[in-house]
């Protein structure tokens, strides 16, 4: 085990039933970094996320937080880490204030040194002038905010959180990762997040994606994008068979066929647009060139779009 690693996965499986959700997963996360688990709903994040954060028994494989046995240990997991849940965890009756002093309680934290972190919170989140706001009048995104000073109030090594940016809007999910940035470069936390956004993968340091229950694919965002090796082209046609057989064929390169068009990856794209062009007049529709995204690398893995239901 790396001795700076934040957490130690190996080899875990887990079942609900006959259905297999996460198979063989392996990983290691580094202390101080931010990552994230990205993939569409189904891909076995969530089940990982409540699994690192304790919340359901392991079944197959080894799990350590912060060098604490997540089934040995797991009081020592829980007092080292601040979760965040998809699923609101506000009393909305409650003011801001009052929902993270009932927080701090549950952790022991009382007199000078609860007010102390709660008044930091407040000013590091911008809710100082909404501390004596009830819940039910804010928006989502400062809504979000409470829950990161919930999750923070005892000051934690580690940040779990379950798709953080659900029904934020861009401006409040821009807001989230300028704080969660600002957490790590300053207090040197470690930030672990899940979600379904490919883009949100962009902010991290590294990012791991998640299909089926496997790791498809796991390093920085830009890494991730080279290994297209060139730009992406698309081609819209009503022959994608025949069409994909035979730019293979005559310019020996990888075609593939992803709902009804056909891909290819090649340095120089546009100079290739007009190589196919010329060679298929009659078959080629449009062409559509761009720079490799996070969604080309997720489908030269699986051979489908990700929101393509399987």
């Amino acid at each position: 085990m790396i001795a700076t690693s934040a957490i130690h996965v190996s080899h875990v499986s887990h079942r609900y039933g006959e259905r297999l959700v996460l198979r063989d997963v392996c990983i290691d996360i580094n202390q101080g970094e931010a990552f994230v688990f990205v993939g569409p709903n189904g891909g076995g994040k969530t089940t990982l996320f409540r699994l690192l954060s304790t919340l359901i028994p392991l079944q197959e494989g080894y799990v350590s937080v912060l060098q604490h046995d997540v089934m040995t240990e797991q009081h020592a997991v829980r007092a080292r880490i601040g979760v965040v849940f998809q699923a609101p965890s506000l009393d909305r009756k409650l003011t801001v204030a009052e929902n993270i002093r009932l927080q701090a309680a549950l952790y022991g934290l009382s007199g000078a040194e609860q007010r102390r972190r709660e008044e930091n919170l407040l000013r590091q989140l911008g809710l100082t002038d909404r501390a004596r706001d009830l819940v039910e009048t804010l928006s989502g995104g400062l809504k979000r905010r409470v829950e990161l000073a919930k999750g923070m109030i005892h000051e934690p090594q580690l940040l779990l959180m379950d798709e953080p940016s659900t029904a934020l809007d861009p401006g409040a999910r821009s807001d989230l990762w300028e704080y969660l940035n600002r957490l790590r470069d300053q207090s040197g936390v470690t930030i672990v997040m899940t979600s379904h956004l490919l883009e949100e993968a962009d902010r991290a340091d590294r990012m791991a994606i998640l299909d089926n229950g496997m790791i498809i694919a796991m390093d920085t965002p830009d890494a991730l994008r080279a290994t297209i090796g060139g730009d992406s082209i698309v081609i819209q046609t009503n022959e994608s068979e025949s069409l994909a057989s035979a730019i293979k064929e005559q310019f020996k390169i990888d075609a593939t066929i992803v709902d009804g068009l056909v891909r290819l990856e090649k340095a120089d794209g546009h100079v290739w647009i007009t190589r196919l062009a010329e060679a298929f007049p009659g078959k080629i529709h449009s062409i559509t060139l761009g720079k490799p995204t996070l969604e080309d690398v997720f489908i030269a893995k699986t051979g489908h779009r990700y929101w393509e239901s399987k």
